[in-house]
């Protein structure tokens, strides 16, 4: 599948096949009550599809973690990942990469009342906790090279080892840690952004129609202002989020 123009199989099957998160409360998050992910990826990979293969199109929605998002996307089993995926250099050496559709920055979250105020009081003796395949864990080694890090499979895994003690602070991207401060208002982002993250669709490599077909319907949801509901939809009530800052 891999090797296949994704494209053409889309437009054959009217149809686009998604890799998306279902643990990340506000991008992509598993609904337990009717079964089905909701999110603001999940609502941008419906409106790229219907963008661009007519408004009848199917996009297919696949649950993928931060370690099995490129596996899958390489095995052929999804065609795309709109999945927190940061564009970074070294992700472009394997896949191909759409133009950022949310540009997020690393942060921590903390117990309200905690005394780790920004990453410069992650000091020796203090516990990070990050989850496993994500950049993130890199980059709080570099800023924070005397704290432990503790890696877990999953955000759901790392909120509630959080909650339950087994570390001072949990570092990811911001837009997924105010999903966890919306869901418990005992936590709060804290110290502003230390990283650029955009993110972005990845595809693999060589799939240089699907990446420009992807493009163009990005930026036609931006002009129509359709982009800008779907963001008002998922962050506008969140405190402290700049819309203005990710798109």
């Amino acid at each position: 599948m891999a090797k296949q123009d994704a494209l053409q199989n889309a437009k054959a099957d009217k149809t686009i096949v998604w890799g998306v998160k279902a643990d990340t409360r506000l991008f992509g998050l598993m609904d337990i009550k009717t079964g089905k992910i909701k999110g603001f990826e999940i609502d941008l990979a419906d409106a790229l599809t219907k963008q661009i293969l007519g408004k009848d199109a199917t996009a297919t929605m696949v649950q993928v973690t931060s370690d099995t998002r490129v596996p899958l996307l390489k095995a052929g089993n999804i065609d795309a990942v709109i999945a927190t995926m940061t564009i970074t250099p070294d992700r472009k050496k394997v896949l191909d990469f759409t133009n950022s559709y949310f540009n997020a920055g690393q942060s921590l979250l903390v117990k309200k009342g905690s005394a780790i105020k920004s990453v410069k009081d992650l000091k020796q003796g203090t516990k990070v906790i990050g989850v496993q395949g994500s950049n993130s864990v890199d980059n709080i080694k570099k800023v924070a090279p005397d704290a432990t890090v503790l890696q877990l499979s999953d955000y759901a895994q790392a909120f509630t080892a959080l909650k339950s003690g087994q570390g001072d602070a949990l570092t990811t991207d911001n837009g997924i840690l105010y999903g966890m401060s919306q869901q418990d208002p005992n936590y709060v982002v804290v110290g502003g952004s230390f990283t650029q993250e955009p993110y972005g669709i990845a595809v693999n490599k060589g799939q240089t129609n699907f990446v420009k077909a992807l493009n163009k319907a990005l930026a036609e949801l931006r002009a129509n202002g359709d982009y800008k509901k779907l963001v008002d939809k998922w962050f506008g009530d969140i405190p402290g989020f700049d819309a203005k800052e990710v798109s």
